[in-house]
């Protein structure tokens, strides 16, 4: 199969450390369109460089990842919190 969207739905969920890697290894060498709804924000830190952000069906936020993860006080009314890997490269803790 050679899609040029691929949609995926919590595709980190349930998978022990290793098998998460390796799935995160494989989407990034996949290069058409992903849309990708997760919880997992360091895996969107991997692999997405849009987010958009939705709470009750609606959409808060539609921006670059960074924009998002920056805005705290979005993540919050969207029950989110920043990335571990995003606090280390941005925050230094």
């Amino acid at each position: 199969m050679s899609p040029d969207i691929l949609v995926l739905d919590e595709p980190s969920a349930n998978l022990d450390p290793a098998s998460r890697r390796t799935l995160i290894n494989l989407l990034s060498r996949f290069s058409h369109t992903k849309i990708i709804a997760t919880h997992d924000l360091d895996m969107v830190m991997d692999l997405c460089t849009r987010c958009i952000v939705m709470k009750d069906g609606s959409i808060l936020a539609n921006a670059p990842v960074p924009d998002i993860f920056a805005d705290c006080a979005l993540l919050e009314e969207a029950r989110l919190e920043q990335p571990l890997s995003y606090r280390l490269r941005h925050c230094g803790r």
